[in-house]
């Protein structure tokens, strides 16, 4: 039996606009490159959008995002991803992207709310990221002790966890953990945006213990390093704290990687070394949008570890798929495959 992938996060339909997106900005007093959850002041910014501009749909959410990337390396019927959707339109979309790109949809349907949205503001080589979770949620860790999803967890090999999920789902990301460290699995966990380790540390927390690989960005590792109290707050510093906190699973080195965008990536592993991976530059005429680039990148890393690849090789398959998602719009991977 192939090696399998078990994701799970928050299933979110990105609504992309470019133009009109400097006045939204100013509008609703955002950063150009951030992601945040909506408050109510924010609430109108998706009607708006819907009904004023020309927006792009495409599948989103960043663990489901990084399941798309994994599987577009990975054997079909590899990966599985599962999280909390409505009942509507929003769904059935999430749910052909992932048929499309060999990714099973193992939802938990709630029928009375719908599918959660994140409004997606690119402006130049930024993206303004602004997420109503809806639906996304309400995901409960009953849903995972189903006969069906308890087949899915044992089946698999290794496990994802998108850190934006911790925000209301630590229950169920420690359910899956717990079940990795126990069968001696491979869990991966991205820290996903400043505000997790900065506003949810005490849930980063609880589980980095469990965590074999953890991932981030350079902004991430500062925000985790700010909340620690690092005072080393360099992407090193922060890599190598992470990769010798103490696990649950001693029996195998935490891997770290942390990205800095076109600049180096990092990796530490446990208190044995830490290495830069050089980026290999595209131009600017290349780019298109930067948003998901993180996440195909941990896919493609994930994807190279799920196949027995070295981490030299893993890094290089992660900078692979994060250059090729950024020349497309949105969170998505070019047909016919590049790999």
């Amino acid at each position: 039996m192939p090696a399998k992938l078990f994701a799970i996060g928050n299933p979110l339909l990105d609504i992309s606009v470019t133009q009109g997106a400097e006045q939204l900005l100013e509008q609703y007093k955002l950063k150009a490159n951030d992601a945040i959850l909506a408050g109510p002041e924010h609430t109108p910014i998706y009607e708006q959008v819907r009904t004023t501009l020309q927006p792009l749909y495409l599948a989103g959410g960043a663990g489901q995002n990084t399941a798309r990337a994994a599987s577009y390396v990975l054997p079909p019927g590899s990966v599985v991803y599962t999280g909390s959707v409505g009942n509507d339109s929003f769904a059935q979309t999430l749910r052909e992207a992932n048929d499309k790109e060999g990714v099973e949809s193992a939802y938990y349907v709630r029928e009375q709310t719908p599918t959660g949205a994140c409004c997606v503001l690119i402006t130049g080589h930024d993206r303004s990221l602004v997420t109503n979770l809806a639906a996304a949620q309400e995901f409960s860790v009953e849903h995972l002790r189903t006969p069906e999803m308890k087949q899915k967890l044992n089946d698999a090999s290794h496990y994802y966890i998108g850190g934006f999920f911790l925000t209301h789902g630590i229950e169920s990301a420690l359910e899956v953990a717990k079940h990795s460290s126990a069968a001696n699995k491979t869990l991966a966990f991205n820290l996903s945006a400043p505000f997790i380790p900065q506003f949810f540390k005490d849930q980063v927390d609880q589980l980095i213990p469990y965590a074999d690989i953890v991932f981030g960005n350079e902004s991430e590792a500062e925000a985790y390093a700010q909340s620690h109290g690092l005072s080393d707050t360099s992407a090193k510093g922060v890599a190598k704290h992470i990769a010798t906190l103490e696990k649950t699973n001693s029996g195998k080195d935490r891997i770290v990687v942390i990205t800095q965008g076109a600049q180096e990536t990092v990796v530490a592993i446990g208190n044995q070394s830490v290495t830069s991976y050089p980026v290999s530059p595209l131009s600017k005429d290349a780019i298109v949008d930067t948003n998901g680039a993180g996440d195909a990148t941990a896919g493609g890393f994930v994807a190279a570890y799920v196949q027995g690849s070295t981490i030299p090789e893993c890094v290089e398959l992660g900078h692979k798929l994060g250059a090729l998602c950024i020349q497309q719009n949105g969170p998505q991977l070019p047909y016919p495959k590049q790999i």
